[in-house]
């Protein structure tokens, strides 16, 4: 932590407990529902992962709620009475309502607490590639950026992080109704992956059609090949997150860093929580990159 500020995220930004202690940033949990009965998405501590989504491919029900505004000003009033600003950056706007909650929660709090300010950012982002936002932010308070300019590079260089998405299994996407029921069952028997991408609002946006994993995960790759940062001399961070489909994210993986021999380390693999997984079940892979704003 920066002597006088916190650094804080929701839980949908995916990477581990531990990651984010090792990172000194704090966190708030988003909840989902599994067959009626609440629990927090703690990033997979009350129920592993694996347990998860094999609930979800038994048939189980899923829903999500985002963090209300009470559950905004009782965590943000924590920091406050310490004396601490707080850099809070939320789950994208374009997929939630939870930005606008902490806002309101920000501005209950103001006059209460005149002295200190908590800055609220959109990251127009989800799952790791908010989460390698966050690596990122987290880099820079270290280097001693104060609580508003951390708070002004993330709005300003938000839509650098580049998001893309391909799913092996249409069954979630089809239940969600995100896909037709014709397309999903044509999809699955020509063995298409639909390749997405976040949009310049933060929303996530379906761009092609690919046939098989082997030629999905080879498009996927070309995507950072066409807009990473310094394009195949990237020399940043890589994040990659998956929905019960490890094999898929490692072949990943092993293409990025044959690709991009100037990687700023290895290429780190994080599971897709169960907010974002319980919208997008099992078989999805994730990949994220700094690169040119994201236009739409």
């Amino acid at each position: 932590m920066n002597g006088n500020y916190v650094l804080s995220c929701c839980s949908t930004a995916d990477l581990t407990h531990e990651h984010f202690v090792k990172r000194d940033i704090s966190y708030l949990c988003f909840h989902y529902f599994l067959d009626g009965v609440s629990y927090p998405d703690d990033l997979g501590q009350t129920i592993p992962f694996d347990k998860f989504y094999q609930a979800m491919v038994d048939g189980a029900e899923t829903r999500t709620s985002q963090i209300n505004v009470e559950e905004y000003e009782n965590y943000f009033e924590g920091f406050l009475k310490r004396g601490l600003d707080v850099v809070h950056v939320t789950l994208s706007s374009g997929l939630s309502g939870t930005y606008n909650s902490a806002v309101i929660a920000k501005n209950n709090l103001a006059e209460k607490y005149p002295c200190n300010k908590v800055y609220v950012v959109d990251s127009l982002g989800a799952s790791s590639g908010y989460g390698l936002l966050m690596e990122t932010l987290a880099d820079l308070r270290d280097e001693g950026y104060s609580a508003e300019e951390l708070a002004a590079w993330a709005t300003e260089h938000r839509l650098e992080m580049h998001h893309w998405f391909f799913s092996t299994d249409l069954t979630f996407y089809v239940k969600g109704g995100r896909v037709s029921k014709a397309s999903g069952w044509f999809g699955t028997i020509l063995k298409i992956c639909p390749l997405l991408n976040m949009d310049n609002n933060g929303r996530l946006i379906p761009r092609f059609k690919i046939r098989g994993k082997k030629k999905v995960t080879e498009v996927i790759v070309q995507k950072m090949q066409e807009f990473a940062r310094n394009r195949e001399d990237y020399d940043g961070k890589c994040f990659i997150s998956y929905s019960a489909c490890l094999p898929d994210a490692e072949n990943v993986r092993d293409l990025v860093e044959e690709r991009f021999p100037q990687l700023k380390g290895k290429v780190k693999l994080f599971s897709i929580g169960t907010t974002i997984g319980s919208h997008t079940g099992p078989g999805t892979v994730a990949l994220f990159f700094w690169g040119d704003k994201r236009v739409n």
